[in-house]
């Protein structure tokens, strides 16, 4: 019996001590334990051996950020015009490349999601490399080694598919630098691939002649890995605190509502976004910034100004920079207006541009991927700058640096259809009207995917001083066409087809401009005519 009781006590003891050690497992659940601020104050002291770079950076910001036409005001900040440039440009690539290329599965969220319970992601990660307390995001980083990553073959791609501008993603929502970053130790150059991939790409797509841009997701990084806090991960352990951040619970339940958000963001944060995305302006020169949309975040109010005066400031004294930013997050005029896979219905009076990914399913490479057809890219290309607009189309390559065959592919078609008619794309103006016909666009983020196939009876329009072009969104099958828009007193002199330079019999009638045209067709997917005029051009 007193075996028995010492057993007993033994058996007890070893219960409490396991408790003990689980309550104090450094990758046990802190989203009951630690508070907003406790949570700041743990990335914060993991990051504090950089704070002497980090004032540093501050302080040119601050004494830089007013010497020039701008001052860090918004009412300054809205006689911003994007750069000639940039207007002429009309077609970027977008690179999503990071990390989350390594375990390929969903999207370039895999990050957030793998600690989001309940989730396809979450199941996908531990069925594959286990519990998240044992093989973390961190533990994808070596396994990211871009070992077959060639810059110059990129550009020469990027320059082949008709791209005039290049925006690599500098950080994602991740928190890993594709840069060298003197504010952080996980970054390419000191993990991974120990490579600066955006100094490495910049200097092959300049070489290239395309002007290169980065795009920065930092400012989403406060609150991304905030699932990790819900369980027993290493997310919650302080030694990875400098990559996971302060994860703080993302408090919001409409993306597209930020005014109803209500995700702690320290003061700290603020100065270290400000930073970090100083330290690329000035370490590699873009001529474009993009940003993702929480940016718009009222907390950055105050911070962004900073920023966006210090960077025009800088782009004064060259030939002009461009910051995209997302619908709200600017007063109108502050910047250059980006809908996220989307389009408007309508001229816009200044320049714009959207975004959207080759990839049907990701803007990061996954496997198994589908990507959207040359006809349709090319038809998204023609009616956004139609109606004053760029497109940047992004690509996903894989981990080891190859871009896949499907998407080389398609950007190959692309520069194809730009090379033989791209006098009608690049450095055009939107003329009197987009365009005419019956497919009609839904106007708004989101929505790109929902425009039904174009017909021969759909036209868009650019101009160049005493030229037109009608870009056809299909043959007629019977060769003749009836442009309505074109009257009588736009006094057309001559029509030709941009492709071959063949001459095209026409008629001015009251109902429009009758063409009659050759065949066979003459080129693929969107058919320009050069109407030239002997009136201006409105």
């Amino acid at each position: 019996m007193k075996r028995f009781r010492i057993s007993m006590v033994l058996f007890v003891a070893c219960v409490v001590f396991a408790d003990i050690a689980v309550a104090q497992s450094s990758t046990a659940a802190t989203a009951k334990t630690l508070s907003p601020h406790d949570a700041d104050m743990a990335w914060q002291k993991a990051s504090a051996k950089f704070a002497p770079e980090r004032r540093a950076i501050l302080s040119r910001v601050a004494s830089g950020m007013d010497k020039g036409p701008f001052r860090a005001d918004w009412a300054s900040l809205q006689n911003y015009r994007s750069p000639t440039w940039y207007d002429d440009a009309k077609f970027g690539i977008f690179i999503h490349w990071g990390v989350y290329s390594v375990p390929a599965f969903g999207s370039e969220w895999y990050p957030r999601l793998m600690y989001q319970q309940g989730s396809a992601e979450f199941a996908h990660h531990v069925a594959t490399y286990g519990p998240q307390s044992k093989f973390g995001y961190k533990d994808f980083i070596p396994l990211f080694k871009a070992e077959h990553f060639d810059p110059q073959d990129w550009a020469k791609l990027f320059r082949e598919a008709g791209a005039r501008y290049v925006v690599p993603v500098a950080e994602h929502h991740d928190g890993f630098a594709m840069y060298d970053s003197q504010l952080s130790e996980w970054t390419a150059v000191k993990m991974g691939p120990h490579k600066d991939i955006i100094g490495l790409l910049a200097k092959a797509a300049r070489a290239e002649g395309l002007r290169f841009g980065l795009s920065s997701h930092r400012a989403e990084h406060d609150w991304f890995f905030d699932g990790g806090r819900q369980f027993d991960s290493d997310v919650n352990d302080p030694r990875y605190a400098g990559l996971y951040g302060p994860a703080e619970a993302h408090l919001s339940k409409d993306d597209q509502n930020l005014g109803d958000d209500w995700t702690y963001v320290s003061q700290a944060w603020l100065d270290d976004w400000l930073a970090r995305t100083a330290e690329l302006i000035d370490d590699y020169h873009p001529d474009l910034i993009y940003f993702d949309w929480w940016i718009g975040h009222p907390t950055f109010r105050n911070t962004l100004p900073k920023m966006l005066a210090y960077y025009y400031n800088d782009g004064a004294r060259r030939d002009g920079v461009v910051v995209n930013y997302k619908l709200g997050d600017f007063p109108e005029g502050a910047g250059t207006l980006d809908i996220e896979r989307g389009q408007l219905t309508g001229i816009h009076p200044t320049h714009w541009q959207t975004d959207t990914s080759i990839s049907d399913k990701s803007w990061g490479y996954i496997e198994h991927d589908t990507y959207k057809s040359p006809r349709e890219l090319i038809h998204l290309l023609v009616d956004v700058v139609s109606k004053n607009g760029n497109l940047m189309l992004n690509i996903g390559p894989r981990a080891d640096g190859t871009i896949p065959d499907g998407e080389r592919e398609v950007l190959l078609a692309i520069g194809k259809w730009l090379q033989a008619n791209g006098d009608a794309i690049y450095g055009t103006k939107p003329w009197r009207v987009f365009g005419e016909g019956p497919t009609e666009v839904i106007g708004g983020s989101f929505q790109d995917t929902k425009t039904q196939p174009y017909t021969a009876q759909d036209f868009r329009f650019t101009t160049k001083p005493g030229v037109l072009y009608a870009i056809e969104m299909d043959w007629p099958k019977d060769g003749t066409v009836v442009i309505h828009s074109i009257k009588p007193t736009d006094h057309v002199r001559a029509v030709d087809l941009v492709v071959n330079d063949q001459p095209v019999t026409w008629q001015q009638k009251p109902d429009g401009l009758h063409l009659t045209l050759p065949k066979p067709s003459a080129g693929e997917y969107a058919y320009v005519y050069r109407i030239e005029l002997s009136a201006a051009v409105p």
